[in-house]
This record gives structure tokens, C-alpha cells and sequence, in this order.
């Protein structure tokens, strides 16, 4: 699915809800003018709230969380980052479809690294039930391909792929595969490969992650604009100084935009270039994995919301 085929596809979404559609607030009503004006230059910064942010918390300390980082959007995350999918199932959809009405919040996207990607089946339909529009998920394939058997591979991934982004397409969903190290889909080559495999497969795009790759603004910036609109979704993750030890919390959270070195302005100029209109995740990981990124959820929302006005101010003066 293209980005301008999903934004007319959010649009007509939210056009259907009527009233409803319109008191969700001001991200989403940027959205059907963002659908609206595709080709006509107009850019905005739409953010999703990943609930692995929160660690274990309940769904019900996290969705008042969602409004107050500018989103309207929910990306729900299982085991071991968080448990909210898990809970999701605990209380049932009926239940979980309240709790979000509750607090005005949509489910957006639906994480899956725990599945691989060929085992999405059930997960599509959920999305589709709740109108989410990405499933996140990594790659399968040989980790340590080069040059044109890393083309090759990319290749056989994509044409394996293609019966399941036929069914997310029909639900309404994207596949979103991450960048994820010590994948297939790793390096900036085998970022590029998969945009051109990709080009006329609906359903199934790129999930940006800087965070995995070489920490160069516009190395970053050319593989946006080289993915264009297969740029599903795109993660506001820096290195800094990595989360795979235990270190310092203020080290752990250099890794959030605003407080590590990453320069975002030229990946937020990328965005812009390619009329992005997909989410954006203010994220990091916790060492270990599993627990909020700081203790309390109005730490943990604080901390996003710095890093949410930092990527503001950076794309204001571009």
C-alpha cells in the first residue's frame, strides 16, 4: 500500500465515522487534510504512543497517557516489552474496544516481533477489527548476505511475502517489516533492495529504525527518501549509547530524540521530501527489557513529550 493510498484510506475512515470521526481531536483532523493535499506539499507530524514505553503497566495507566503526547493512536506490544497484547486478550476485544472509546484513543498498530512474519493470519484480522492500519514485524532470511546474494535474498523474502500482504491489504493493513540488526532486512542495502522489490507489492512497507543503523543524519535521510512511500512507519530512535547493558538511566535514555547526538532535522526534512503520512514512534529500549523507561507512567509520558517538542521545534525551523 502506498503512503498516499493509505492516507486516502485513513481519510475515508474517518469521513465514515462523521461526528464521531471528527471529536477524536486535532491529529486526526490533520490527517484528512493531510489526505486531503497529497501532491500539494502539505507535511505533518503524526504520532502513535508505543505502549512498550510503559513496560508492564495496565492499559488502563497507559491510554490516559496517549492525548498527552499529541496522538490519538495506540501501538500495543506483547511479550517481553511489554504485556498490553497479552491483556488485550485477557479482558477480551469487547472490552478492550470500551476502554479505548473510553479515553478517545484508537488502536493504531499492532507489534509483532514475537511472530514471525509469516504467522500473521490471526493478528491481520484483529487489525482489521479495530481499524488498525500497521503490523509491525522483522524479517526472515540469511543475516549475513551480500552483494547480489543479498539482493537475491531480499527478493525471495518479498515474493514470500506477498501472499500475506495481500491479506493485510485487504483488511485495510500494512506490514511493516523493522529494520532490525542481525535480520536480513539490516543494512542500508538491504534497505534499498527491499524498496525496489517492494514497489508494486501492497501491504507490506518498511518500519524505519535509526537506531540500527550507521548514526549518520544523512545516510538516514537517503534511505527515507530511497523507500518513499514503502516508509510505513517510522521510529524517532537514536543509538546514543545503545540498550543492550544495564548503564545509567540518563545514558539508557539517550537513545530518545533530543537527548542523544543524532541530528533529526535532516531525516524530518527526508519525511517532508517524501509527503510522509505515517506515524511516528518517540521510542528507546530499557535494559532490561520489559519495564517503563522511567518509573512512574507521568515520567515516562513527560520524557516522550520533551522528545515530541524537540522533533516540533527541529521540523519548525527547517
Amino acid at each position: 500500500m502506498t503512503s498516499k493510498e493509505w492516507s486516502r484510506r485513513e481519510a475515508c475512515r474517518m469521513l465514515a465515522g462523521g461526528a464521531a470521526g471528527l471529536g477524536l481531536g486535532g491529529t486526526d483532523l490533520l490527517g484528512v487534510r493531510n489526505a486531503s493535499a497529497q501532491g500539494a506539499g502539505l507535511f505533518s507530524l503524526h504520532f502513535i504512543l508505543a505502549s512498550s514505553m510503559y513496560g508492564k503497566m495496565p492499559l488502563a495507566e497507559i491510554l490516559p497517557q496517549v492525548r498527552r503526547v499529541d496522538a490519538t493512536h495506540i501501538d500495543i506490544w506483547p511479550k517481553p516489552h511489554g504485556n498490553q497484547r497479552e491483556e488485550m486478550e485477557e479482558m477480551g476485544h469487547d472490552k478492550f474496544a470500551k476502554l479505548l472509546d473510553q479515553h478517545r484513543v484508537k488502536l493504531g498498530m499492532l507489534t509483532r516481533y514475537d511472530l514471525e512474519p509469516f504467522k500473521l493470519e490471526d493478528e491481520i484480522k484483529v487489525a482489521g477489527r479495530f481499524g488498525a492500519r500497521v503490523i509491525a514485524t522483522g524479517s526472515r532470511g540469511p543475516k549475513d548476505a551480500k552483494g547480489n546474494d543479498l539482493k537475491r535474498a531480499v527478493g525471495d523474502f518479498v515474493e514470500k511475502m506477498k501472499p500475506h500482504a495481500d491479506a493485510a491489504d485487504k483488511a485495510g493493513v500494512t506490514i511493516a517489516i523493522e529494520n532490525h540488526a542481525n535480520a536480513l532486512i539490516a543494512s542500508p542495502d538491504s534497505i534499498k533492495h527491499f524498496a525496489e522489490s517492494t514497489e508494486k507489492v501492497t501491504g507490506l512497507g518498511l518500519a524505519l529504525a535509526p537506531y540500527h543503523l550507521p548514526q549518520k543524519p544523512q545516510l538516514i535521510a537517503e534511505l527515507i527518501e530511497a523507500l518513499g512511500p514503502k516508509l510505513a512507519h517510522f521510529y524517532a530512535w537514536q543509538y546514543g549509547k545503545g540498550a543492550s547493558e544495564k548503564m545509567p538511566k540518563e545514558d539508557e535514555m539517550l537513545q530518545l530524540p533530543g537527548r542523544g547526538p543524532l541530528d533529526f532535522k535532516p531525516l524530518l526534512t527526508a519525511l517532508r521530501k517524501i509527503n510522509y503520512a505515517g506515524w511516528i514512534s518517540i521510542f528507546m529500549h530499557p535494559v532490561p527489557r520489559g519495564v517503563p523507561i522511567l518509573p512512574t507512567a507521568e515520567e515516562v509520558t513527560a520524557a516522550i513529550e520533551k522528545s515530541r517538542r524537540y522533533l516540533a521545534k527541529s521540523y519548525a525551523q527547517i
